[in-house]
């Protein structure tokens, strides 16, 4: 087991991604907190892993205090912190015309602000245990499509953040800080999001394969078991990495000649 008793904190895995590196931790040895925002999700995810192995923490990441809370989940159910995953995050569709600075401010808050906070509240802990953090951050952090502004901008500052710490702390503490960029993936939320906006049910069997080469989208498992290297002791002394998780290469990649439109991404 590559992450024998390990404790893990796993933001925004009640569904989808964080859902599923969850699950593929707990398989590898390692006990987690699980959160979100839905309680009845969260507690089908305990169910589904069993008690003994994890423990839940609903709240708003943004909210004063949560960040505290979530550590202390950790640490007062299990004894320790070994490892961090900011995996929570707003996907949200703006552009310039639709973006006010408050709607900006809250995108940021959730989707950089708040593993900022959460990497500040765990290191006391990372430190002690020589722990490392994982960040989910996405392709879009490049430059994003149109109708991604905010979320792009906020992914591209925490691939920032994921730089700078990644040297910082591993030097100064001896934490391993590291990125992984999800392309697009199936999650609940995006087959709901593409329902939402009028596409038929099996919209994900029929994409062009100008977005997809291999005729599909990528999976959360797929994406979990990628984290496992990143969060295990095989990850060595490497910090301050981002990968890139998608089927062909983002940056500078034609856009495509025959009109066809880029269905929006996380």
């Amino acid at each position: 087991m590559r992450l024998k008793d390990k404790i893990i904190i796993v933001t925004g895995s009640t569904t989808g991604i964080g859902k599923a590196i969850a699950l593929q931790c707990v398989m590898e040895g390692a006990r987690v907190v699980i959160h979100g925002l839905e309680r009845d999700l969260g507690d089908e995810v305990i169910k589904e892993i069993g008690s003994d192995k994890a423990a839940l923490h609903i709240g708003d990441i943004t909210n004063d205090g949560a960040p505290q809370q979530l550590v202390e989940a950790a640490v007062n159910t299990f004894g320790k912190l070994d490892a961090i995953v900011n995996n929570a995050a707003w996907v949200v569709s703006s552009d310039i015309h639709t973006t006010d600075l408050n709607f900006f401010r809250k995108v940021m808050e959730v989707n950089t602000i708040a593993p900022f906070a959460l990497i500040k509240s765990a290191l006391p802990h990372l430190n002690k245990s020589h722990g490392c953090v994982l960040n989910i951050g996405s392709v879009n952090a490049y430059s994003g499509e149109p109708n991604l502004l905010p979320y792009s901008i906020s992914k591209g500052a925490l691939m920032t953040l994921t730089r700078n710490l990644g040297d910082t702390l591993h030097r100064e503490q001896g934490v391993r800080v590291n990125q992984i960029n999800p392309g697009w993936v199936l999650t609940e939320k995006e087959i709901q999001r593409k329902r939402e906006h009028g596409l038929p049910d099996d919209w994900y069997t029929q994409i062009p394969k100008v977005f997809a080469p291999a005729g599909r989208i990528l999976h959360p498992g797929e994406i979990a078991a990628a984290a496992i290297y990143w969060l295990s002791d095989e990850c060595g002394p490497v910090s301050g990495q981002v990968v890139d998780l998608e089927q062909y290469p983002f940056i500078g990649r034609n856009p495509p000649k025959d009109g066809t439109t880029i269905p929006s991404k996380n």
